[in-house]
Parts: C-alpha cells; structure tokens; sequence
C-alpha cells in the first residue's frame, strides 16, 4: 500500500509525478473496495446460500419420510455412501445394517442402510428415512447444516472478492509501471544523442 501511504503524504511535494498520484488513487479505490465492496459481497453470498439451502431442506423435508425398518442382519463390510455429501460426515460413525419395511405402495423393501445404533441386532427395529417411492434415502438436511454451508458461502465470496479486487489493483498498477517505464526508455533515447554536449559547442 505504498501508493496510499504516497496519496497522503506530501501531496505538493514538487517531486511528486502524475503517475504516483494515479497509482495511489488505485490503491485508494482498492483498498475502499476491500473495506466496503468485499464484506458485501461476502454478505450477499452468504444470504443467497442461505436462502437456497434452507429452500433444499425444505423441499428434502417434503420429500423424505421417517420410516421404522426391522433389522434382518448385519451388513458385511462397509459401502460408500451415495447421495447428499452434507451428511456424510454426520452418518460416518454409522453402522451398516440390512433392514427391511414396507413402501407407500405396500411393497417390501430390503436394502442396506445405516444406523446410529450401535446394538442394533436381527429383529431390533431402527428409524431411517425414504423417499416417495419407498427408497431409502440420506436424512434431510437440518437447520444446522444448512446454516454452516451458508456462513462458509459467505465467507468463500468475501474471499474471492478480496482476491480480486488486490489482482485488480496489481494489473493496474503493473500496467502503469510498464507505461511510466516506456516513456522513461523513450525519453532517454530522444536524449541520449545529445547527452554530454552541452557547452561543448559541438
């Protein structure tokens, strides 16, 4: 932030060129965008996570049904789990049983599920929850869950924001570098055949 620390600093300094007074009103604009601009954005993002999360949980909580299956045995090794991500780690304690209940149709249905419970043998009833069709499906996300991957939003856009309003800034000012720098190699160049000849009456 040396162009801030320039802008406020010996404004009428005669040293001062025009391009350290642009580059430090770049830096300026920057650093506004970062105080301001940024938790902004960090604030919209984390609001439409939230509203669309809670709009999923809500349409995972319509959806998905809590059913009592029974027990019919352990099952063997351990399966990946499929579905919603959100609650993997949640159900990653979770012991994997084969469990059989009945459908909205009135069908059967044996599948391999988890469950919290640890002594859950043959014949123990266990709640787990389906889908219209009578599946078994992860549990919906909760208010919890929901709230976290939302604040995370907010926090993903604020960074992003951040990252780029600083690249901005240093694509600017690079590019006002490189101009000053060219001009600089220009004029030396107009003045280099004549440099040393003064009062030499050549």
């Amino acid at each position: 932030m040396w162009g801030l620390r320039g802008l406020l600093r010996g404004r009428r300094n005669p040293l001062r060129r025009a391009t350290d007074r642009r580059e430090a009103r770049v830096t300026l604009c920057a650093l506004l965008l970062l105080v301001l601009g940024a938790p902004a954005a960090g604030w919209a993002g984390g609001s439409l996570a939230d509203a669309s999360l809670r709009r999923t949980a809500r349409a995972q909580h319509e959806e998905r049904h809590a059913v009592d299956a029974t027990v019919v045995g352990r099952a063997p090794g351990r399966a990946l789990l499929s579905g919603d991500s959100e609650v993997a780690s949640e159900r990653a304690g979770h012991t994997w049983v084969v469990a059989s209940w009945r459908a909205p149709d009135g069908s059967r249905r044996t599948e391999r599920v988890s469950t919290a419970s640890r002594a859950a043998g043959p014949g123990s009833s266990v709640r787990i929850w389906t889908d219209g069709a009578g599946s078994s499906v992860p549990p919906p996300m909760d208010e919890r869950t929901a709230r976290t991957h939302a604040v995370l939003g907010g926090i993903g856009a604020f960074l992003l924001a951040a990252a780029g309003v600083e690249t901005g800034r240093r694509l600017v000012v690079g590019r006002m570098v490189r101009g000053r720098y060219a001009r600089l190699d220009r004029e030396w160049a107009a003045a280099g055949p004549a440099w040393g000849r003064t009062g030499t009456g050549g």
